[in-house]
């Protein structure tokens, strides 16, 4: 599979998903609250994208039966909505990917459920500062494998550790296309950047160790091996002729 360079109708299609993507996420702020049910905030972020002419792109893919991955604590991704309660002091995350008149948009976010300690909240942080440096490294001409050097570095530094079972992608024409955008990578490595690709940056950050483990029940949620928390933030990506535009960037944060 080739990098796929996208076209203006393309993208204008890929940065509608997109919005709609981080507006759902958006729409959930309200609800996370202590003592509702994972379950639940999959049914109302099918719910939002429904009504707003979209369907979730994670509902039947490869047999997963959910419109979200919600993945509180210790859950690093893929966690699969169930009657898990929400509780005071958690943190969350939730990933969204739209379909919107065919076309796909991916992110995700970190939620706090009531007041969170110290050391949760510099986690979250560092992460999402990891995320930041790795889009300053999004512009044509640079290798993308510097986006996973920055990204690991500023991690490492900070004394946590970057997951490595699990990566960004190309995503707007299809859910997963390429490139493979890893988030620990040497320096100068990889495919050069072009204005027209879209992909995702979805640093996982955890406070131990790197492994993960994936749970035998579900065969999808996949937890930090020693318990410790995790966390992650994920944006569309494209580049553009003299830069990038996160894509799922409603709030102007980047």
């Amino acid at each position: 599979m080739a990098i796929i360079i996208k076209n203006q109708e393309q993208i204008d299609g890929i940065r509608a998903s997109s919005r709609l993507a981080a507006e759902t996420l958006k729409y959930l702020e309200q609800f996370i609250k202590p003592g509702i049910k994972t379950i639940e905030l999959d049914r109302l972020a099918e719910e939002f994208m429904t009504k707003h002419g979209a369907k979730p792109a994670t509902k039947g893919y490869k047999g997963y039966k959910h419109a979200t991955c919600i993945s509180p604590n210790d859950v690093v991704c893929h966690g699969v909505p169930n009657d898990y309660e929400l509780k005071f002091g958690d943190v969350v995350n939730v990933d969204v990917t739209t379909i919107l008149n065919g076309y796909f948009g991916d992110t995700c976010r970190m939620y706090e459920v009531g007041e969170v300690s110290p050391y949760a909240k510099e986690l979250m942080k560092v992460t999402n500062e990891c995320l930041h440096l790795g889009m300053k490294e999004c512009y044509p001409g640079n290798h993308l494998g510097n986006i996973g050097y920055v990204i690991n570095e500023h991690a490492v530094k900070h004394g946590y550790s970057v997951v490595f079972e699990f990566c960004g992608h190309g995503v707007g024409i299809r859910f997963h296309e390429d490139p493979q955008v890893d988030h620990v990578a040497k320096k100068n490595s990889g495919p050069l950047l072009r204005p027209g690709m879209t992909f995702t940056i979805e640093p996982m950050i955890n406070a131990g160790k790197a492994r993960c483990k994936v749970d035998r029940k579900d065969g999808w949620t996949a937890r930090t091996i020693d318990g410790k928390l995790s966390a992650q933030y994920e944006h569309t990506i494209l580049i553009t002729e003299t830069g990038c535009e996160a894509l799922t960037d409603i709030n102007g944060d980047y």
